[in-house]
């Protein structure tokens, strides 16, 4: 029984078996059909992708020929059209043309007609004015017979009997417009010179000389004075100023006669009190540098000025000469304030009178730019206003305008009587002018000229309003004993040759300076 029940399950695992081998095989041909039917079926896709690719590249090549078809088609009609419109014009200018020479062949035969008659005319009038002269010759000779007189002698006559009247006709005519301008030239002249003053008329401080420094506290005049006044002596040494420290809350006085030295003063002192180092050598070195700083300022004076009046086109060194006449006086006046009235009045009245302002402002700008160099050079302020203009090449008409109100030189132009009438109405203003100080300034002048003139001084200040006088030699060239004579020369001097009240006291500084830098 056993062994039957093993027979079974060996028929049943054969039959199981085949029945699996067989299964296999049915779903593997299945597979395989499948396999085969998408195949074909993506084969029949790409076939047809491929014959929708062909087609569309073919209508994009249609499409394309058919563009560029059309673009040739358009360029040949334009450029036909083009052609057109050239043989139009080519059309129309031969038409023109034979126009044209159909009117100069008509011109021509015109012309030749014309020839023709003049001929016919001038030789007409050849008979005729030979038939004339015939005729005016034989009466000549009748009136000649008649008057008793040739026709020399009777247009001699004429003539003179005409210029004899035309010469009393011209006298009469022009006494009465000399007499008119008599009349009116007067009140034309007032006329000008009242409407220009009142266009200008600035206010005139006089010049003074002391200036002011402002200081922060009372306490910096101790400062300022130093220990045994060694800083203040240092100051006026360097600067050849009057330095005034008295009751006068919160401030300095600084005391000169020369502009130049009081601006160079009180900037340094201005320095010095805001840097608040204040001893002999600091002093020294920011005088030194403010002399530098003093140049770059004088040329921004003068092209400050040069803009105010409208005067352009200067030399640089006239620029910065213009510039100085501000530390320059004349009887208390300002001499760079005293030039721009001048340029300014004689500019008006030139345009007034319609004549060249510009020309006038120039001249009234240089009239006196000699006063900037009187203290440097030897010569009048014309004189050296000659060399100066002359050598910054200046044209003659400035040049005489410069020189027309002081050398007694008539004035070539209208716009140098202008500049010579300006400079007079500028001078004379009320208030202009203080002759007080001037002959103090001159004074002042003089002293120092005369410590100058002798060998070995190197620089020298007229302080305490001109009663002391402090002279700086080289001690190189004067010796000790040179330096006490150099003072009774000095002293002998002033007492010979100048007049002043009270005492005068020259005092001879001779200093040498051994100078060594340990690095």
């Amino acid at each position: 029984m056993h062994e039957v029940w093993l027979s079974l399950d060996a028929i049943f695992a054969l039959i199981g078996l085949v029945i699996g081998i067989g299964l296999h095989k049915w779903f593997t041909e299945r597979k395989v059909g499948e396999a085969q039917s998408r195949a074909e079926a993506l084969v029949r896709e790409a076939a047809r992708d491929v014959e929708n690719l062909r087609k569309t590249a073919e209508l994009e090549v249609k499409e394309s020929a058919l563009q560029a078809r059309t673009v040739f088609e358009d360029e040949t009609r334009r450029r036909e059209r083009e052609i057109q419109q050239i043989e139009q014009r080519v059309v129309a200018k031969e038409e023109d043309l034979a126009r044209k020479l159909d009117q100069l062949e008509r011109r021509l035969t015109e012309s030749a007609t014309r020839e023709r008659d003049l001929g016919s005319r001038e030789k007409a009038l050849g008979e005729k004015e030979g038939r004339l002269a015939v005729a005016l010759e034989e009466q000549k000779r009748k009136l000649e017979t008649i008057a008793g007189l040739t026709a020399e002698e009777a247009r001699r006559q004429l003539l003179a009997a005409m210029e004899g009247e035309a010469r009393r006709e011209a006298q009469i005519l022009a006494m009465r417009l000399d007499e008119e301008a008599r009349e009116t030239a007067d009140v034309k002249a007032k006329e000008v010179l009242a409407t220009t003053i009142q266009r200008l008329a600035p206010d005139y401080t006089v010049e003074t000389a002391v200036s002011v420094v402002d200081l922060p506290s009372d306490d910096m005049k101790g400062r300022i004075i130093g220990r045994e006044g060694r800083n203040i002596r240092a100051l006026e040494l360097h600067t050849g100023v009057d330095l005034i420290v008295d009751d006068t809350p919160e401030a300095v006085l600084i005391s000169s006669y020369d502009p130049y030295r009081r601006e160079i003063a009180r900037q340094a002192l201005q320095i010095l009190v805001a840097d608040g180092r204040i001893h002999p050598a600091r002093i020294e070195e920011v005088v030194e540098k403010v002399k530098k700083e003093m140049e770059q300022h004088l040329k921004d004076e003068g092209e400050k000025a040069c803009f105010e009046v409208g005067v352009h086109g200067l030399h640089p060194e006239l620029v910065k000469l213009v510039g100085r006449l501000k530390f320059r006086t004349s009887y208390g006046q300002n001499c760079l304030q005293h030039s721009k009235e001048v340029a300014w009045l004689a500019g008006m009245m030139a345009a007034e009178i319609r004549g060249d302002a510009k020309l006038a402002k120039r001249m009234g700008l240089l009239h006196d730019i000699g006063k900037a160099l009187t203290h440097e050079q030897e010569g009048s302020h014309p004189e050296l206003s000659l060399q100066v203009l002359t050598k910054y090449n200046e044209s003659p008409t400035v040049i005489n305008a410069a020189l027309c109100g002081h050398e007694n030189i008539k004035a070539e132009t209208i716009e140098a009587v202008l500049v010579e009438a300006a400079d007079g109405i500028s001078a004379a203003r009320p208030g202009a002018r203080r002759d007080v100080l001037e002959s103090y300034i001159k004074r002042l002048a003089k002293l120092e000229e005369i410590a100058m003139s002798y060998r070995g001084v190197e620089m020298c200040y007229a302080i305490q309003a001109g009663r002391e006088l402090r002279v700086m030699t080289k001690a190189d060239i004067v010796s000790d004993l040179d330096a006490h004579q150099l003072a009774k020369d000095i002293t002998k001097r002033i007492e010979a040759e100048m007049q002043y009240p009270g005492h005068i006291k020259v005092v001879v500084i001779r200093e040498t300076r051994a100078v060594e830098v340990a690095k």
